[in-house]
C-alpha cells in the first residue's frame, strides 16, 4: 500500500492540458483540466487546501489541518452561508486572514493557487469533488464512508490512479498506534486460528429525530445544490444538517457511518481478502421518526476462512461485553477485544497458554492521519487510507446495506464488482444520478 506515485510536474499537466479539457466534463463555465494544478509541494513549502464542506465535521478536520504549521486555507465553501461564516472564523482565528467563500465547490476546483481540498460534504457530494480534484490536479482528504455506492467509490479510486493523486479517506483510525498494535497482535498468530470476527455500535445518544413537516428553504441556503445528484424533494429539516445521514438518499445510517471506522479495523488485520457472501437483516423496530435507515441491524458476512458479523442498536448503550462499541477477534486460543477503553486479551480457560492483558487508549489519531496524508503529498507515497483501502472497507459496509434493503442473501462477485443472480441488489451497487450531474469513470451511472 506504499507503493510510490511518480512526481508531478507543473510543466507535464500544461503538457497535457488540451487533451484533458477535451476529455472532462464542464459545469457552469469550469473546464476540469490537469492545467489546473501547482507544482509538486516541496519539503518546505506551504500547502493550500480548499475546504469543501463546512459542518460540524469539516470545521474540525479543518482545526487539525491548521495545526499544522504549513497549511493555509484560502476558500471555504459550503451551500450554506452560515456554515460557511463558521468555517472562516476558524481560519481567521488561526491564521488572522479572511479567507474566500463560496457556495458552489466547482469554484474551489478551478482555483490554480490550492494544492488539496478537504471534502466534509454529505456523503452524496463525496465522489463529485475528489473526482473533479482529481482531474484538476489537487491531492484529495475526503471524509469516509467514499460515497453512498460501490460504483461511486470504484469511480473515485479509478480517478485518483489515473490522475496520480495522493487521496486519503477519513478513516483516522487507521493512523492510530492503538489500532495498529492490536492488528499487530491478531496478526501475530498468538490467537490461534481465528474464525470469527465481530463488530457493534450500541448508541444511546441516539434516538427519535421526529416527523418535522416539509419546509421552506432556509435563507443563505442553495438547496438545489445541496441536492446536487440527489432525487428532487422537497425541503425537510431532517433531511439536511448531520440527520442527513439517516436518509438512504444521502447515506447509508449506521452501517457506512460508524460501520465504516470498525470495519476497516477488522479488514486491517484479517487481510484484503473479500466476502463471498453477505446476509442482512434489521429495520426501525423501535424509532417513530421520518428517518429511514435500520435502528436495529445486524450483517453476517462469509468470508474464505472466517464469518464477520456486524450489529448496531440506537437508543441504548449497552453492548457487548459492557462495552456500548467494539471489535472482537475470536481465535482457538484467545480473542482479542477493541473498545472505547482501549483493548484486551483474554486466553482461552482450558488452553490458556498466556495471561489476561490489558492496553490503554493511544493519543487522538485525527492528528496523525492528517500528517499522514500531508507528508504523502510530498513524498508521492500511498497514504494510510489511500482509495484502494478506502474502496475496499467502504465496499463490504455497503453490501451489508444493499443485503438489508433488498431483504435477500446476495453473493458478490468481487473481481467484477457484481452481486451474482440478483438483478434488484446488483442494481445498488450503481448510482443514479439526477441530472445534469454524471458520474465521471461510473459503470453503471
Amino acid at each position: 500500500m506504499n507503493s510510490p506515485l511518480p512526481p508531478i510536474s507543473r510543466r507535464r499537466f500544461l503538457e497535457k492540458s488540451a487533451i484533458a479539457a477535451a476529455t472532462v466534463p464542464a459545469f457552469g463555465g469550469l473546464i476540469l483540466s490537469s492545467s489546473n494544478a501547482r507544482a509538486a509541494v516541496g519539503a518546505n513549502d506551504k500547502i493550500r487546501i480548499g475546504l469543501i464542506g463546512s459542518g460540524g465535521r469539516g470545521r474540525d478536520v479543518l482545526g487539525v489541518f491548521l495545526s499544522n504549521p504549513e497549511i493555509e486555507c484560502p476558500i471555504v465553501c459550503d451551500v450554506d452561508d452560515k456554515m460557511s461564516s463558521q468555517g472562516a472564523a476558524i481560519v481567521e482565528k488561526q491564521r488572522g486572514k479572511n479567507p474566500d467563500t463560496t457556495k458552489d465547490f466547482r469554484r474551489v476546483i478551478e482555483r490554480k493557487d490550492l494544492d488539496c481540498v478537504l471534502v466534509a460534504t454529505p456523503d452524496h457530494w463525496h465522489a463529485l469533488p475528489t473526482i473533479y480534484a482529481c482531474q484538476s490536479g489537487k491531492d484529495v482528504y475526503v471524509e469516509k464512508p467514499l460515497a453512498t455506492s460501490i460504483d461511486e467509490g470504484r469511480a473515485m479510486l479509478t480517478a485518483s490512479q489515473k490522475h496520480q493523486r495522493v487521496v486519503q479517506m477519513g478513516t483516522q483510525w487507521r493512523s492510530g498506534e492503538k489500532w495498529k498494535a492490536a492488528v499487530n497482535y491478531v496478526q501475530s498468530g498468538k490467537l490461534g486460528k481465528i474464525g470469527l470476527v465481530r463488530g457493534w455500535v450500541y448508541l444511546d445518544w441516539l434516538g427519535n429525530i421526529g416527523n418535522p413537516a416539509d419546509a421552506p428553504v432556509p435563507a443563505g441556503v442553495d438547496y438545489d445544490l445541496w441536492l446536487g445528484p440527489a432525487p428532487k424533494r422537497p425541503f425537510n429539516p431532517n433531511r439536511f444538517h448531520f440527520n442527513f445521514r439517516w436518509f438512504w438518499d444521502y447515506a447509508g445510517g449506521l452501517m457506512t457511518d460508524w460501520g465504516v471506522h470498525l470495519i476497516n479495523i477488522m479488514m486491517w488485520a484479517m487481510g484484503p481478502t473479500p466476502p463471498k457472501s453477505i446476509y442482512s437483516s434489521g429495520g426501525k423496530f423501535v424509532l417513530n421518526d421520518n428517518s429511514e435507515t435500520p435502528d436495529t441491524q445486524a450483517a453476517i458476512y462469509e468470508f474464505p476462512t472466517y464469518t464477520m458479523i456486524w450489529e448496531h442498536k440506537v437508543g441504548i448503550n449497552n453492548g457487548l461485553n459492557d462495552h456500548p462499541w467494539g471489535i472482537s477477534f475470536t481465535g482457538s486460543d484467545g480473542t482479542l477485544i477493541i473498545h472505547d477503553g482501549g483493548w484486551e486479551v483474554i486466553p482461552e480457560r482450558k488452553k490458556k497458554t498466556f495471561e489476561p492483558q490489558k492496553f490503554g487508549n493511544g493519543p487522538d489519531e485525527r492528528f496523525p492521519h492528517v500528517r499522514n496524508f500531508l507528508d504523502c503529498m510530498k513524498t508521492r507515497q500511498q497514504p494510510n487510507e489511500n482509495l484502494e483501502v478506502g474502496h475496499f472497507v467502504s465496499s463490504v459496509a455497503h453490501l451489508g446495506n444493499i443485503s438489508l434493503r433488498t431483504k435477500s442473501k446476495i453473493d458478490w462477485d468481487a473481481k467484477n464488482e457484481r452481486i451474482i443472480g440478483n438483478k434488484k441488489a446488483d442494481h445498488l451497487v450503481g448510482v443514479e444520478y439526477r441530472k445534469p450531474w454524471k458520474l465521471p469513470y461510473g459503470k453503471r451511472s
